[in-house]
């Protein structure tokens, strides 16, 4: 026994004494020399089971076995411009195209947002309402009781066993309700819900954030999230269950809209979708203006200033109902107003045609839209030609309150966010990306190609130099969530999480494949993608492929971090014709070494280098790639055998494309 214990004893000595020589000495310095380069990107469970199911692949396509859920809506809707209440029924038939039978059915009731106990973000409601107030629910015909407790311990969402004794919902107070079902939907099977609602839209002067305030006092109103939604349900993690919170947007089914407005006579009436009944609802006088629309570029007047009231501005009657028709859309928006200016022109949608450019607007706001037109008119036939045609048969730009949001064929917009506002049309209303959760995927892309656009419109070449250079004298704030945090939970660092770091990224990604590459690959994903939901694997396994590249490295520290480079040159020596430039990267995320190397005017032939390439008779840029840094290394010695002429000149990332938060230390003058 003795022997034994001596024995153990001995062995925790010596495992003591190895694990004392293997601890790793106490960080002492701000900057270290090595670093761990990560070369693939995460892949959550939500994205291995898709993967799992054939639903989407590496090649960033849609899989084999991809699917999506279809609804199309039909509404009847009435405004009470007194009251400023939306009475409405509709039905929705609920396409299951999924592998899986549905037990619940989650709805989204965006408007309780503005009732005083549903979860907020930053946003303020202009006023306080009862929010979206169901007075009927069917499911295949069962009437839901809507006063039933929900289950204990049932969650939200996926929840619920199939066996209820009667249809019930519970969240109807908060902006995501779930209904529990008798029978489930089997998959591959159709249902209907038939829903009787009253919302009241909010007014006033107190609203704070985009779709807080919907009419201006009892004159205007711009409904949105105005009608019980169906949530989308995929193949990632079923039905999308994140509350509203304000900020940030939507995640919606694209189907079939059939919407019927009645408001007083005289209110015009704007929409997404395409007018039904102009004979029941306009003058003889404005059909004929709206049949000149396409003609010319010029502006049509379809209602005057001086055309007001039933019988002028509208045909006539003490009331009258709209009827709009909108296929393949994931949503609908509309407006009125008592006093409507209505104008026209028309864009040519390159492969398609003229299709006409709607705007309504208050008498006294004329000067908002005076440009409006002609930029609205510039953004549609541009961003045809840079991504794909416009897919709908018209647009219309709303007057109100919100003055910068978007909706299928649709903008709240007046000419401040007319190019903007248009380019969503692209996403997430072809490409129906999850903005609740990837903001960075329509607004993000949304303010690169806004570059692009802007630039055109000034009849110059657009440059994104400096812009990914940029991102380094913000990198590192504490109050910045990585892009692949759900943007409804970034908080303060929302607005750059989701609108400016994309094309700061791409600013970077074309500084190492070329901005052009960059943009013919997404003009490629627009047409893999179109009237489906990619997801962010999805596009950067589609990148990787198109641009002919593993850049999951890329990915990685742009999306899942916010690191930066923060390159610099170190030390610069010449001997024997050849120049050793000693580049430093302080930062997490590596990027290739790009030198310009500027020559003196007289002296020997420069030599040609494999690796280099001549901007101009004295100038060359030579590149090594971002696979210098992999071995872990903070610095890399760029060995140059460019002969005898004499060096005055070398800066690190000329473009200013890598992320860094002090240029000064990237450039090297000869004394």
């Amino acid at each position: 026994m003795l022997i034994r214990f001596t024995l153990l004893l001995l062995l925790v000595s010596i495992t003591a004494a190895s694990a004392q020589q293997n601890k790793l000495p106490i960080r002492k310095t701000i900057e270290t020399s090595q670093r761990s380069i990560r070369h693939d990107v995460p892949m959550t469970n939500t994205i291995r089971k898709a993967f799992q199911a054939g639903t989407r692949d590496f090649s960033g396509k849609p899989g084999p076995n991809y699917w999506q859920l279809e609804a199309d809506y039909t509404i009847q809707a009435s405004l009470d411009t007194a009251t400023q209440t939306i009475t409405g029924s509709e039905k929705i038939i609920l396409h299951n195209n999924s592998k899986d039978d549905l037990k619940t059915i989650v709805l989204r009731l965006d408007h309780n947002l503005f009732r005083p106990e549903a979860q907020r973000g930053a946003s303020v409601p202009a006023e306080a309402t009862d929010g979206m107030v169901l007075t009927s629910l069917k499911v295949a015909g069962q009437a839901a009781d809507l006063k039933a407790a929900p289950a204990m311990g049932r969650p939200a969402g996926n929840a619920g066993n199939g066996t209820a004794a009667k249809v019930s919902i519970f969240g109807l107070t908060q902006t995501v309700a779930t209904i529990n079902l008798v029978d489930p939907i089997k998959a591959g099977t159709t249902a209907e819900l038939e829903i009787e609602w009253h919302t009241k839209l909010p007014g006033g002067p107190n609203g704070r954030g985009h779709r807080m305030t919907q009419r201006f006092d009892s004159k205007l109103f711009q409904p949105t999230q105005w009608y019980p939604r169906l949530a989308k349900y995929d193949d990632l993690r079923g039905w999308e269950t994140s509350p509203y919170l304000g900020p940030s947007e939507f995640y919606n089914n694209f189907g079939k809209f059939d919407v019927s407005i009645t408001v007083p006579g005289g209110w015009i009436v704007s929409g997404t979708g395409v007018l039904q009944n102009p004979n029941e609802v306009l003058t003889a006088s404005a059909r004929q203006r709206l049949s000149t629309v396409l003609n010319s570029d010029e502006e049509v007047t379809i209602v005057g200033e001086t055309e007001k009231g039933p019988g002028q501005a509208t045909a006539p009657g003490d009331k009258l109902t709209w009827h709009f028709v909108a296929d393949k859309v994931n949503d609908f928006a509309w407006a009125t107003a008592r006093h409507f200016v209505w104008k026209a022109t028309r864009a040519n949608i390159p492969g398609k045609g003229p299709v006409p450019i709607h705007m309504v607007y208050l008498p006294e706001r004329a000067k908002l839209f005076e440009r409006a037109g002609k930029i609205t008119r510039h953004a549609l036939e541009f961003y045809s030609q840079l991504w794909a045609p416009y897919p709908f048969p018209q647009l219309t730009l709303q007057d109100g309150p919100s003055a910068g949001m978007e909706y299928p064929m649709v903008i709240n917009s007046n000419q401040g966010a007319a190019d903007h506002e248009t380019a969503h049309q692209w996403w997430p209303m072809m490409l129906g990306t999850n903005e609740t959760r990837y903001g960075w995927m329509d607004e993000g892309f949304n303010q690169y190609m806004n570059i692009l656009s802007a630039a055109d419109n000034q009849g110059k070449p657009y440059n994104l130099d400096g812009l990914g250079q940029s991102y380094g004298r913000m990198s590192g704030s504490e109050n910045e969530a990585p892009m692949m945090w759900s943007a409804n939970d970034a908080g303060s660092g929302y607005g750059f999480q989701t609108y400016s770091k994309a094309p700061l990224m791409l600013s970077m990604l074309g500084g190492i494949v070329g901005d052009q590459a960059v943009i013919n690959a997404m003009k490629k994903y627009t047409a893999a993608w179109a009237y489906k939901h990619p997801s962010p694997w999805d596009y950067i396994f589609f990148m990787n492929n198109e641009l002919g590249q593993d850049l999951e490295w890329f990915w990685y520290y742009w999306l899942w971090t916010t690191e930066a480079v923060d390159g610099s040159i170190k030390e610069v020596k010449t001997s024997g014709g050849k120049t050793t430039v000693k580049v430093q990267q302080a930062g997490q995320m590596p990027s290739p070494v790009v030198l310009k190397v500027e020559f003196e005017a007289e002296g020997p032939a420069i030599k040609t280098l494999s690796n280099a390439k001549m901007i101009d008779a004295t100038t060359a840029e030579v590149t090594w790639p971002v696979s210098v840094w992999f071995d872990g290394q903070r610095t890399f010695d760029a060995v140059m055998d460019f002969g005898k002429r004499k060096i005055k000149k070398i800066t690190f990332d000329p473009h200013g494309r890598f992320p860094d938060a002090n240029a000064a230390d990237n450039v090297w003058v000869q004394n």
